[in-house]
């Protein structure tokens, strides 16, 4: 077991498999060192356990959660393309998007759900730039999504 994931483990997670693309696209490409994710749901085995947008049908501590959990998928995806979670270097840049109520404007406290796992799980290369971002709607009516960049050290 990698040391990240024995940090997973005594945080009382595990890493999920990787989400299936939805359509025509990877989970996640890696280009140098660096590894792109593709927007990554709040999946749990498959499915999304909750649907709605933020402000309204979600509270924003449900969607902070579930931003947790679009985390934990986006380090999934990362794996299968390092095979390793021990080679991320750093986490370089988090992007989270909410499907948000007209009048909801906690974007960066939701997006803080994926913010904070990452820097529980990776401590200082967990640290990242980030861009939180209010939509309209998003796919299967999911009320979060976040993909991220990593830096990977050598193999």
């Amino acid at each position: 077991m990698s040391a990240v994931e024995a940090k997973l483990a005594e945080l009382g997670l595990t890493l999920p498999e990787v989400v299936p693309p939805l359509a025509a696209y990877q989970p996640a490409v890696q280009s140098g060192p660096y590894v792109y994710t593709s927007g990554q749901l709040p999946m749990v085995d498959g499915k999304l356990a909750v649907t709605g947008k933020v402000g309204a049908e979600v509270t924003p501590a449900e969607a902070k959660e579930l931003a947790r959990t679009c985390a934990l998928n986006a380090l999934a995806a990362v794996k299968s393309v390092a095979g390793d979670l021990d080679r991320v270097a750093r986490v370089v840049k988090v992007v989270g998007f909410v499907a948000s109520a007209t009048d909801f404007t906690g974007q960066p406290g939701v997006i803080n759900g994926a913010s904070e796992l990452l820097g529980e799980v990776l401590g200082d290369k967990g640290v990242h730039a980030r861009s939180a971002v209010g939509v309209a709607v998003l796919p299967l009516d999911a009320p979060v999504e976040v993909e991220m960049q990593v830096e990977l050290t050598e193999a």
